[in-house]
């Protein structure tokens, strides 16, 4: 039996599960006391660098717990203008290459999600539920995910044939997400508890080391400038928007020979469906592309012939910061502790909320750190 935590109103919440990551019983330990008092002489200022969805629910989660830190939002650009309001918000992750670590993450988002889905204002936020499609042209290995996404299931033979060049698929029930509404609802939140936002373009991170006790580092695909990190790689992807209600089921193809997101997708949102397939590394043009466009409505066509005569009402091309692994730990760059969170890759969105979480936890201890060294007397540890 293994202890998962996540954080609640009320403290965190441990989430035991078995040895195959089902859920068992739920303990809840009340320590929201110990993040407010955790250095009573010391005001940290903290300061998190990103305005996306993954810079943004850091922000939140630390502030949430330690509601005494002066918090700063920087980046270089905000909603509307980031990366994850052109996505379409599938909660979804890879397919198989998906860690122990990824999977808790993965967990820890599913289920604050599942808790606001429930609240009257989940549309509100761009919060709904959705069934669809995973399709194959071959027979494959089920995903370590499928018992934390609802309903998973193999397809029929029958169900298959609707599909033409696939053979094999799963069909489940999972969490939409549109950035869109979710981040100018972060935003508000934040804003409320007195956080403040500054839109400027930072060269390094030394540049707010020097102002801030801690640093929470969501730069996504700057991390290249800012730490160097040549394995942090654009992964170009355009997407189409189009009018049509008739669709109610998100459609996802794998060609197995290329990287995810390389073939078509039909993903329906609350207003609009968002038709793409494309993930070219190392590509830099956000430009739109007239010849990539012709590819995306190929494939959809092909997939659901019904789209040939959807009205479009958008287009998106953005940059996703793909790298082999998300790197969440804990550095020091010119003696100030510095907690990186970035790399998410297209998946950003699917594991945001669980990545906070644990960004949080390790900026907790590292402001714990710091009032041990300057208060009078010796704080107590954090119990996580």
């Amino acid at each position: 039996m293994t202890f998962h935590p996540s954080f609640t109103r009320s403290g965190l919440r441990f989430v035991s599960r078995d040895s195959v990551g089902r859920r068992a019983s739920l303990h809840q330990f009340t320590i929201t006391e110990h993040f407010r008092t955790f250095g009573a002489p010391v005001t940290m200022k903290v300061v998190v660098v990103g305005g996306g969805v993954v810079g943004l629910s850091s922000a939140l989660c630390v502030k949430e717990r330690c509601p005494q830190a002066e918090l700063t939002v920087v980046a270089a650009e905000f909603t509307p203008n980031t990366t994850g309001d052109g996505a379409a918000g599938i909660i979804q992750p890879q397919l198989w290459d998906v860690t122990q670590e990824e999977l808790t993450w993965l967990q820890w988002t599913f289920d604050h999600l599942s808790r606001l889905y429930k609240t009257d204002f989940s549309s509100q936020i761009g919060l709904f539920c959705q069934s669809g499609y995973n399709v194959f042209d071959k027979e494959v290995p089920d995903p370590p995910w499928k018992d934390i996404v609802h309903g998973f299931r193999h397809l029929t033979e029958e169900e298959a044939k609707k599909f033409p060049g696939y053979s094999y698929g799963w069909f489940t029930t999972t969490l939409m997400l549109e950035c869109r509404s979710y981040l100018p609802w972060l935003t508000q939140r934040l804003k409320e508890k007195g956080v403040k936002f500054e839109q400027r373009k930072i060269a390094s991170l030394s540049e707010v080391c020097s102002d801030y006790d801690v640093v929470i580092n969501c730069c996504g695909l700057s991390a290249r400038t800012l730490l160097n990190d040549q394995g942090v790689k654009p992964g170009r992807g355009q997407i189409v928007r189009v009018h049509a209600p008739w669709i109610k089921h998100f459609l996802l193809t794998h060609n197995l020979s290329t990287t995810y997101y390389n073939s078509p997708y039909i993903i329906p949102g609350i207003n609009v469906v968002a038709m793409g397939g494309l993930n070219q590394l190392g590509d830099w043009d956000e430009g739109w592309r007239e010849e990539d466009e012709k590819k995306i409505w190929d494939g959809a066509v092909e997939m659901i012939p019904s789209l040939k005569g959807a009205r479009v009402v958008g287009k998106w091309t953005g940059l996703r910061p793909v790298r082999e692994r998300i790197r969440l730990e804990r550095d020091t760059v010119n003696d100030t502790p510095v907690i990186h969170n970035y790399g998410h890759g297209g998946y950003g969105v699917t594991y945001h909320w669980g990545c906070a979480l644990q960004a949080a936890i390790l900026a907790a201890k590292a402001m714990d750190d710091i009032a041990a060294k300057t208060s009078s007397y010796r704080v107590p540890k954090s119990r996580y």
